[in-house]
């Protein structure tokens, strides 16, 4: 039996690591090595793609996704409406037990979404912040008010987990944060921080009890060890499979290497501050125009990934099929640099995480080479992540590498994150780290927010693709990884 090796699968947030389709299910138990350990079994504590890929083993949603589209299915709610532009009232799966053997009930949801907006113990601040009231009617009926109109709102459900509210108010809060009770489909049977994290079964869970009895997940965060635990049979399955070693599993009798489109792209954010460079459009042109992606991506990708002309990704309403990625055309962007008045050239700092993407130290040294070559002299500040991303999040950056990919399928909300104006009190531009600013784009964005119609909303969050990303050079597109 060959042992299936799952190649970058970035789209992880609601796809159980050991939800599998293949040979292996033919065992009752498997070991999975995780390129990123568990911080925490909080499930609202961590809304990183790896903790989520964790907690939606223990956890369940309202609702989840389903399928390589990411279609929005029932979960923990069966079904679910729009009652106004401002409430969503969903009705609760009846029967449905926590692993500690407490029925989960609309108490619990109510309990849940008010968690969100504690700062001890959430990530997920802003959509707690975003919500006015939870009613509750009857035990199985939940109607949430929003204070402003989201459309998307229900197509978040899916990563916003449902905690026992007896069991969670009455332990000690550094208990809830490492014995976690869900309504998931596995159970925690041990974690051993920086060693493993041992689950079973859950034999009563609502939508069938998994075909895998037991699950271990090891957290090995170096590739090549990774790898040769794999080849030595230590380990079932891994998760973030180096470029660089793919020809070689690849050639292995032994693996079964299993690759997918992944939802994630890769771009640069480029700031417009009035007086620098990056304020005339022409030379973010140039710049894009300067960049040479289809070597990247055979180079340094060795392949694996798609050429991007924007951030969304196909799946995500908003995508505009009909934006194509500006020509590759080195010598036009020297024309363009000098129209500008930089004819020879100017400095500039790209930063970036050097432990967060596929190869992203080696793309963001790729593209300083590539600027270097029209005149544009970039001084390069890749860190860790955990230094990064709060650069970020102060909006301090001038440029930097980055990627993105929208959990709730709606661009929307990437735009309100990525390209509004900074906005401390209403939340908006959370993720712009170079407080980047239009008008225009702000004024189309907002124009949206209460736009329910799926076709409609689509519409226009197109024309706001378009604006954003071949009017304005918002960010500069690389690949999908």
């Amino acid at each position: 039996m060959k042992k299936t090796c799952y190649f970058l699968i970035a789209i992880a947030i609601t796809v159980m690591v050991f939800a599998l389709n293949g040979p292996v299910l033919a065992a009752s138990s498997i070991v999975v090595a995780q390129d990123t350990p568990p911080r925490m079994m909080n499930p609202h504590g961590d809304d990183s793609d790896a903790g989520l890929q964790y907690m939606a083993n223990l956890f369940d949603g309202l609702l989840q996704r389903k399928g390589p589209d990411g279609t929005l299915a029932p979960a923990l709610a069966e079904r679910w409406e729009r009652l106004d532009e401002l409430s969503w009232k969903f009705y609760l799966r009846k029967g449905v037990k926590f692993h500690n053997g407490n029925p989960f009930t609309a108490a619990d949801v109510k309990f849940s979404f008010e968690r969100l907006s504690n700062p001890d113990v959430s990530e997920f601040i802003n959509t707690g912040k975003s919500i006015a009231a939870v009613e509750t009617p009857d035990d199985y009926t939940v109607v949430i008010k929003t204070k402003d109109p989201i459309p998307w709102f229900a197509n978040n459900m899916h990563q916003v987990f449902m905690m026992d509210k007896e069991s969670t108010e009455s332990r000690d809060p550094g208990e809830v944060m490492v014995k976690p009770i869900g309504t998931g489909a596995y159970k925690l049977v041990e974690w051993v921080k920086g060693s493993y994290v041992r689950l079973e079964a859950n034999a009563d869970y609502w939508e069938g009890a998994p075909p895998l009895k037991t699950v271990e997940i090891r957290p090995i965060t170096e590739s090549s060890t990774r790898f040769a635990a794999l080849a030595s049979g230590q380990v079932d399955i891994v998760t973030g499979v180096p470029v660089e070693l793919f020809d070689k599993i690849v050639n292995n009798p032994k693996l079964e290497v299993v690759s997918r489109p992944a939802r994630r792209s890769i771009f640069l954010a480029l700031g417009n501050k009035p007086g620098s460079p990056p304020a005339d459009i022409r030379v973010r042109k140039a710049m894009y125009m300067a960049i040479n992606e289809d070597g990247s991506i055979e180079k340094i990708m060795r392949g694996h990934a798609a050429p991007a002309a924007q951030i969304p990704d196909p799946p995500t309403i908003g995508y505009n099929g009909n934006i194509q990625r500006i020509k590759y055309d080195p010598e036009e962007a020297k024309k363009l640099l000098k129209e500008a008045g930089y004819e020879n050239g100017f400095e500039i700092t790209l930063s970036g995480p050097n432990d967060r993407y596929v190869q992203d130290a080696k793309i963001a040294e790729a593209v300083a080479k590539y600027l270097a070559k029209v005149g544009i002299k970039v001084k390069l500040d890749v860190k860790p992540k955990s230094v990064f991303f709060p650069e970020v999040t102060e909006g301090k950056l001038d440029f930097y590498l980055i990627g993105w990919f929208d959990g709730t399928f709606d661009m929307g909300r990437t735009y309100f994150k990525l390209a509004h104006t900074r906005d401390k009190e209403s939340g908006y531009g959370t993720f712009n780290g170079t407080a980047f600013s239009d008008p225009e784009i702000d004024k189309l964005l907002q124009s949206t927010a209460d736009i329910v119609n799926p076709q409609e909303r689509a519409k226009v969050l197109q024309q706001l693709n378009k604006m954003a990303m071949v009017d304005k050079i918002a960010w500069i597109p690389l690949h999908y990884q």
